[in-house]
Order: C-alpha cells, then structure tokens, then sequence
C-alpha cells in the first residue's frame, strides 16, 4: 500500500507502519511521483493527513473519512469497506466528502463558498490526486483527514509562510511574518493548539488501525477486481 500525505510531520507518523510512504509538499510532483510508485504489488492508495474544516460543525481533531473525493466536477468514490472500517476504528470520526484543491484555502469567505458549492466536509491539497491515479490504475482508495483550522478560522500568513515545497515548516519564515505583523500572533497561537489536536488524532488513529491502516483487514475479503 501507497500513504500520501502533504506535511513532514504525518510521514513521521505512518513511517513505521511498514508502507511506502510519498511526502508531497506542494503537490507539483504528486502525480507522478504516485504513478511511478504503483507496481503489481500495490493493494491500494490512502490519503492521511490534516485538513481545513469546511462545516462549520467540525472542530479541530475531527477525523473525516472520505465517502468521495471531489477534484472540479469529478466525483471518485472510495472502497467502501475500507472506508467503513477506518471509520468504525476511529473514535468520533465522520464519513462524508473530502474536496482537493491546488492551493491552501486560508479565508473563512472561501471556506464557506467551497462548503457551498461542493458539500464537502474538508479540503486538502492530496486527496483528489490519489484518487484520480487510483481510479486510472483500478485501486482502492481512502483518506483519512483531520481536521486543523476548521471553518470559522482563517490560516494566518504565518502559517502559510512556514509552509515549505517539500513539506516541511520553515519557522524563520514564521517568525519573519510575525515580526512584520505582530498582530497575527494570537491567532498563529490558535493555530498551533488547533494542529496539535489534529495531530494527536492522526497518532491515535494510526496506533488503533496498526499496521496497513485497515487494509489488511479489508483486503482478505476483497473482491479479486481490486488488486494491483
């Protein structure tokens, strides 16, 4: 199995589970970096990571297990019983759309339109390539995404600042934007709370799915048209 994630610290967090594990950053590469990693042993793709609210309902360290995964005007369904088994496993976790998008959606203003338009629950900036690769090469797909700054809260610039291309947190960078606008420090404390409950569901959520995160489970009883 192939887990994308977007961020340093989730790779961190799946490192052991013994899969194969793409960083994507910014996402420029994803695509073929996911393509290139599919072989004939591959049982399936999972996207694992944070995400932005969109409902306002969810707070931060809301898992959100795909049901479909929406990039534009495609909808690419998950496997079913994976998704149902990540979901059971997870404590509080919820099933409904997840939408990708190329950039961070860091205003509340277009966390709403998108909510609007879309229905979706969260948006990332992975998920919608791992399921149209997984769709291309006939593999079972889901996602698991929590959520980080939910949808009444706006991204600061310095947090969006510390974002490197490879994924990793720049904190010069961070602290660069915050000298320049002071201002911005409560709510880039916020933020920082906001991450760590997501992160400390990511971490459970592993521990509790163990090794393959669910796919070993459901692969013994999938049907031989899943495969790799």
């Amino acid at each position: 199995m192939i887990v994308v994630v977007g961020l340093a610290f989730e790779a961190k967090i799946v490192a052991d589970a013994g899969m194969r594990v793409i960083c994507s950053g910014d996402g420029r590469n994803l695509a073929a970096s996911l393509t290139q990693a599919i072989d004939d042993e591959c049982g399936g793709l999972i996207s694992f990571g944070v995400a932005g609210g969109l409902h306002p309902d969810l707070e931060p360290g809301t898992c959100v297990v795909a049901a479909e995964i929406l990039s534009g005007a495609a909808r690419f369904p998950t496997d079913p019983t994976w998704s149902r088994k990540l979901a059971d496993t997870i404590p509080g976790a919820v099933r409904g759309a997840i939408v990708g998008v190329p950039k961070p959606v860091a205003h509340t203003a277009a966390k709403r339109t998108l909510h609007e338009s879309t229905g979706a629950l969260a948006v990332d900036m992975e998920s919608h390539i791992v399921a149209e690769i997984g769709a291309a090469h006939a593999l079972p797909v889901a996602a698991i995404r929590v959520i980080t700054d939910p949808a009444d809260r706006a991204l600061p610039k310095a947090a969006l600042a510390a974002m490197r291309p490879n994924g990793t947190t720049d904190i010069l960078a961070m602290m660069r934007q915050v000298m320049r606008q002071p201002k911005e420090l409560p709510a880039l404390m916020r933020t920082a709370l906001d991450a760590r409950a997501a992160r400390a569901t990511l971490v459970r959520g592993r521990r509790l799915l163990g090794p393959g995160l669910g796919l070993a489970e459901f692969a013994t009883s999938a049907t031989p048209s899943f495969g790799g």
